[in-house]
């Protein structure tokens, strides 16, 4: 008896088919709202459990959604309005709604013309079945054949009664074309849902061709993993399929100190901005660009803090997404993917941790790459080597984008104080354009010239720097052992040449024992790591990295990854 009780709690299962409304769950992501559409006709539905397609409102994303991530969109309606409370939440719901109107509305108006159809059909018949009457009653009294024959003319093709019959707006026993189309057939209802407008929202024409190798990608991005192998860009980018994750990346507060600045007002031509009306400016008549911004990790989450408090108008995506409620309390809005946060920005800033990210971030799933159409921009503020920068500047200009490499040099401290250093290099204008969001974000700029310039010597820099900080672990340890107060040290070199917010700041880490990550001592052994090859390929001797890096790299293994560069003291008394 209790398994029978049991078996009948279980939930019948829910019949879907195409042109249902449903809500969709993407991932990590809360459920939307969208409609079982037909897929493109080359893409091959993904093998495994019963899945839909799903074009989701509100949005440009499209999705193989697997059955029990779905439920009917009028049954659960209530129940997910009271669990979301975002904005776009709510616009994607009244897109739903708006569409639900207007199909009620023409499904009134096919009734409507069906019941006068039916009318004027009752009235046909009535009268043809009075005229018949008469017909036999004339007979009957003996009346010419004539009638007859002319009755018998309705057959004949050139007679004058079928030709009027036939220039009537009607066909006897078949609706009227213009009624017909009023009754919208299934496929009809899905093309216009890809193609049309729904609330004001309208569509983007899809950035990618066929054939073309992200497009499947895309489309898969939020129910497959595929990973990506890549390949020299001159030898053709091509990716390829198999099971693993998304790409992304990581929150803070921030004080601008640079004053007012006016945010920039380059805007993209409206023609490749068809987001433009879902995504208005916050001030309407006052031009601002719509700025994204993906990464929000030590550096990233102090830049965003100031360009919101700068005036710009910025949508923000993280890997992890909790990270993001931060910003989306001090104005930002929320991008669900970075080709998302890309097709609906004018520019759009990345700063993630290394080559393998800021590559996924572009090329992977629901990539970058995804969102670029002509006169979309792109920032790498990421620090990575040259090969990699070029790669992604290269694809980037194949889909008409624009692109500019950053890297910032600074800490946290410095990102939280707009006082990061910025070096760049690429396109000229795009840099110009990003006047008004380096000025929030930094105390200086430099354009260096063509793409790779600024990788290469945002390694330089931290390769110094690196190997400076091991120095000064060096130094203080050996004080230690040597019986001198490593304090005084630190007195003595603040009144001479070497004194610098960076020394003191170090010392009294090490001092203090405090390790917290201001910058991540693993980031500046990878930044170790790619300035010796960058002397590697250019048959430049770089002994001074090379030693600081297996220093480096012994604190690595010590667990100190994940604290400040100045951790690296420990691994000189282990």
């Amino acid at each position: 008896m209790a398994a029978a009780a049991g078996a009948a709690a279980a939930p019948a299962p829910v019949n879907l088919r195409l042109g249902d409304l449903v809500w969709g769950k993407l991932g990590r992501y809360p459920p939307w709202p969208g409609k079982i559409v037909n897929p493109p006709k080359d893409l091959k539905k993904p093998r495994g459990k019963k899945c839909f397609f799903v074009k989701f409102f509100g949005t440009e994303d499209h999705a193989w959604i697997k059955v029990e991530q779905l439920k009917p969109y009028h049954a659960h309606k209530e129940d997910m309005i009271k669990i979301n409370k975002g904005k776009r939440f709510q616009q994607a719901v009244d897109a739903v709604e708006e569409f639900l109107k207007k199909a009620k509305g023409k499904d009134q108006a096919s009734h409507n013309s069906t019941e006068e159809k039916n009318r004027q059909n009752s009235s046909e018949e009535r009268g043809k079945s009075a005229g018949e009457e008469k017909r036999k009653a004339g007979l009957s009294e003996g009346k010419p054949k004539k009638r007859v024959s002319s009755v018998s003319s309705e057959r004949g093709s050139k007679s004058p009664l079928k030709r009027t019959y036939e220039q009537s707006p009607r066909k006897r026993g078949r609706p009227p074309k213009d009624e017909k189309d009023l009754t919208i057939p299934e496929s009809s209802t899905v093309k216009r849902m890809m193609t049309g407008t729904v609330a004001g929202f309208k569509w983007p024409p899809s950035p990618v061709k066929e054939g073309d190798p992200h497009f499947h990608h895309f489309l898969l991005s939020q129910t497959e993993k595929p990973a990506v192998c890549y390949q020299a860009i001159s030898k053709k980018l091509k990716v390829c399929e198999e099971e693993t994750g998304s790409t992304s990346i990581q929150a803070a507060d921030s004080t601008a100190i640079n004053g007012s600045i006016t945010p920039t007002d380059k805007k993209l031509d409206k023609e490749f901005d068809p987001l433009a009306e879902a995504f208005p400016d916050p001030q309407p008549g006052v031009a601002t660009n719509r700025i994204g911004f993906l990464g929000l990790g030590l550096m990233g989450s102090g830049i965003v803090s100031n360009l919101l408090k700068m005036g710009h108008t910025v949508t923000v995506w993280n890997r992890t997404a909790e990270k993001c409620d931060l910003f989306i309390q001090e104005g930002a809005r929320l991008g669900r993917t970075p080709a998302e946060v890309v097709s609906t920005c004018d520019i759009t800033f990345a700063c993630v941790s290394d080559p393998k990210a800021a590559k996924d971030l572009v090329l992977g799933p629901s990539g970058v790459l995804q969102g670029i159409r002509p006169g979309k921009c792109y920032v790498d503020m990421s620090t990575v080597d040259a090969d990699t920068v070029t790669e992604l500047a290269q694809v980037i200009v194949s889909r008409g984008g624009r692109f500019l490499e950053a890297p910032v040099s600074g800490n946290q401290q410095l990102s939280n104080d707009g006082m990061l250093v910025i070096l760049a290099a690429g396109d000229r204008g795009l840099y110009e354009d990003c006047s008004s969001c380096f000025q929030a974000m930094g105390k200086t700029s430099f354009f260096l010239g063509e793409v790779g310039n600024a990788a290469k010597m945002m390694l330089i820099v931290n390769m110094v720097q690196g190997s400076f900080m091991a120095t000064i672990a060096e130094g203080l340890t050996l004080a230690q052992v040597t019986g001198q107060s490593q304090q005084t040290l630190l007195d003595i070199l603040n009144q001479g040449q070497l004194a610098s917010i960076f020394l003191d700041q170090k010392c009294q880490n090490i001092l203090q024992g405090n390790f917290k990550p201001d910058f991540y001592l693993k980031y500046i052994q990878k930044d170790l790591r790619l300035a010796i090859a960058l002397g590697d390929s250019v048959n430049h001797p770089t002994p001074m990295a090379a030693a600081a890096n297996e220093v480096y790299k012994r604190a690595k293994a010590l667990d100190q990854s994940d604290n400040d560069m100045s951790a690296v003291y420990r691994a000189y008394i282990h």
